[in-house]
């Protein structure tokens, strides 16, 4: 039986539809800064397989359901689902989840006594246990240490919530007031999905809705197998390095890849890359799908509409329990350092397959901290989560994007109003930062400070990468400005810490963030005058850096 392909597009919309909702009302009903500022969360509808139909805004979450659902179907079995049923997991290894901070959750939907889809949805939490503050170690050396583990496990039975099941996870979190909200949240918007799919399946019929998903998926791999033979012949092959795992500062992380294309088939050979790492950098397969399918997207047809039947026409292969496949008990709470270097390179090794659409390394992740203080636990005193961004590479034709979150993620910063009034620190500047964006024919994009003071006594867990090794150039484009953390900024006792430390701070303590600035593009020497002259009018440079980089004085650049 052949489906309308109206239909088809009808329900494809509904479906884009229902995800956008169940965003918006977790998104509104977000207890933690890291749901209500930062978003770091995704809302799917999948396919009784869990296969995508309609990708996620949180892109690279979106590989991630179909292992989920996998391993939920493998462990409990199709038939033994029940409507009303919730899974929930947060281990990166049983669920195939970014890191233990990240929680998902899966409910089956079964109309008619037919599995027809599965509503889903994962968002970071605050703090899921482990040996700091906010769960996210960058010196964590065994996965243990990151928090409690999930595997797939039943939190609602039928509809009914396992009570035991939420004490377990309560009792193991440092904010659990803040934690269970978030998790209350994420069931609700799952009954939102649910019952918006069994009623595309009481107007459509069970049978139209699963077959129309099917025809979803076989359209967009064709559109996806279009696109890809539009990538001539050849080989691309590019590497990258991590600052360090976090554990051992002395050793750089080689991130290798080398693509290979022929007739429109593309193979991916990470066998280059460093063994898995004693420290937090390493990723699981879900995570590398993400930077692959995303990299491909973005470089051929930002329009495609991507689905799991990509799989078929893009293989990847590995070295055994490599950074890029790692096993258990490695670490893995600093997961986004190796993704965005990841993106980086494997947007290199596409540059001289596909000229001009590739752009310079970005800033990566621009890092993040939690700051906790007595007492944290208590209602409207959870952990201060912020993630930062940072700032894009320059490409062909236009200058990096500046201050901002970059790749994969769709993250924003939290708002300074919302941290002052939500936390007892005081933010003294929020500012881009001048030369900070790599020199080229066209210029990387700035980073951006913010410059903290303590008003209580706090322990800071801070995360980033890209401060020994910055962000690279293309084409002749100069590396951008490196990240850095800094305690007692503008005074003689001024400190630069490490890119992964743990430190406790007394009130009155001053420190400053910032991201790394995104490489350059092109010869610098070719950067058109005028804007140049831009560039210092907006206080993007500053003379000496024009001097610099840029070989000419301030009134040459007026000429």
């Amino acid at each position: 039986m052949s489906v309308d392909p109206i239909a088809v597009e009808l329900l494809r919309n509904r479906i884009a539809s229902v995800m956008r909702e169940m965003d918006y009302h977790f998104f509104r009903s977000g207890y933690s800064t890291i749901v209500r500022e930062s978003r770091d969360f995704s809302c799917i509808i999948v396919d009784a397989e869990g296969r995508l139909v309609v990708a996620p805004w949180m892109f690279f979450h979106g590989p991630v359901y179909f292992h989920l659902v996998q391993r939920i179907l493998a462990l409990y079995g199709a038939e033994n689902l029940r409507e009303g049923d919730v899974f929930v997991t947060n281990h990166p290894y049983e669920g195939n989840m970014p890191h233990a901070s990240d929680m998902g959750f899966a409910a089956p939907i079964v109309h008619d006594g037919r599995l027809v889809a599965f509503a889903a949805t994962i968002a970071h939490k605050a703090d899921v246990g482990g040996t700091v503050p906010g769960s996210t170690y960058g010196q964590a050396t065994e996965l243990y240490h990151e928090g409690m583990l999930l595997p797939p496990v039943r939190i609602h039975d039928s509809g009914e919530p396992d009570e035991d099941m939420m004490r377990l996870i309560a009792a193991n979190s440092r904010a659990p007031y803040v934690v269970m909200g978030d998790i209350s949240g994420q069931i609700g918007v799952t009954r939102i999905g649910r019952e918006h799919v069994r009623a595309m399946c009481e107007r459509y019929g069970t049978a139209t809705v699963v077959q129309a998903m099917e025809a979803m998926i076989e359209s967009s791999a064709e559109e996806f197998r279009a696109a890809l033979a539009s990538i001539p012949d050849g080989v691309g092959e590019a590497e990258g390095f991590l600052d360090h795992d976090g554990v051992d500062e002395t050793r750089k992380v080689r991130i290798h890849v080398r693509v290979a294309v022929s007739d429109g088939r593309l193979e991916f050979d990470f066998t280059g890359c460093d063994p898995q790492t004693r420290g937090p950098a390493n990723l699981r397969i879900a995570m590398v799908e993400g930077c692959v399918w995303y990299c491909l997207i973005g470089l051929v047809d930002p329009t495609l509409r991507y689905s799991d039947g990509a799989r078929r026409l893009v293989s990847l292969r590995f070295s055994e329990r490599s950074v890029l496949s790692a096993e258990p008990p490695a670490p893995c709470s600093s997961y986004m350092k190796t993704c965005q270097k990841l993106v980086d390179v494997i947007l290199e090794a596409l540059d001289p397959l596909l000229p001009g659409r590739s752009i310079a390394h970005s800033g990566g992740s621009g890092g993040s901290i939690v700051v906790a203080r007595p007492g944290g636990n208590r209602p409207g005193r959870g952990n201060q989560y912020e993630i930062f961004g940072s700032a894009y590479g320059a490409g062909e034709g236009a200058d990096g994007a500046s201050g901002v979150t970059v790749h994969l993620a769709n993250l924003y910063a939290a708002p300074v109003e919302i941290v002052e009034s939500e936390f007892p620190c005081r933010i003294r500047r929020f500012e881009l930062n001048p030369d900070s964006g790599g020199a080229g024919k066209f210029r990387g994009g700035l980073n951006f400070r913010r410059v903290y003071e303590m008003l209580e006594p706090a322990e800071v867990v801070y995360r980033s990468d890209r401060a020994a090794v910055p962000p690279a150039g293309l084409r002749g484009g100069k590396p951008g400005g490196p990240s850095r953390f800094v305690l007692h900024p503008g005074t003689d006792r001024a400190e630069t810490m490490p890119s992964s430390c743990r430190l406790s701070l007394d009130a009155g303590t001053v420190f400053s963030v910032q991201g790394a600035g995104g490489g350059g593009y092109g010869d610098p020497g070719k950067r058109a005058r005028d804007r140049i002259v831009q560039d210092l009018a907006e206080g993007y440079v500053t003379e000496e850096g024009v001097r610099r980089d840029y070989g000419v004085g301030p009134n040459e650049a007026d000429l």
